[in-house]
């Protein structure tokens, strides 16, 4: 199984970024996926959440914002960032669950002026 995530980068403030992550070796369609972000010095936390059923869930400071999505035919699960914050810089990884969980390297994040 790998995943692989793209799409991170430097951006200013309100400025905007989609985070790919495409799988490779699952049937991708069947898990829950989920993007979590680490900032330096925190603890990784929770961004956004997707169901094998559809149901999604954000963190508070993602919502409004964040969108979380996926496109099946592409085995790619997507992180649409809209309104970035200087507090939205992490490195941001992906992750599939099912009976076993999977993460993605990380990709950073840099919102500054």
């Amino acid at each position: 199984v790998q995943l692989v995530e793209s799409g991170g980068g430097s951006v200013q403030p309100g400025g905007s970024l989609r985070l790919s992550c495409t799988a490779s070796g699952v049937i991708f369609n069947i898990y829950d996926m989920a993007w979590y972000r680490q900032a330096p010095g925190k603890q990784r936390e929770l961004v956004a959440s997707l169901t094998s059923s559809g149901l999604t869930n954000y963190a508070d400071s993602a919502k409004g914002r964040f969108t979380i999505s996926t496109d099946n035919d592409k085995n790619t699960l997507y992180l649409q960032m809209n309104n970035l914050k200087a507090e939205d810089t992490a490195v941001y990884y992906c992750n599939l669950q099912r009976t076993f969980t999977y993460w993605g390297q990380g990709t950073q994040v840099i919102v500054s002026s």
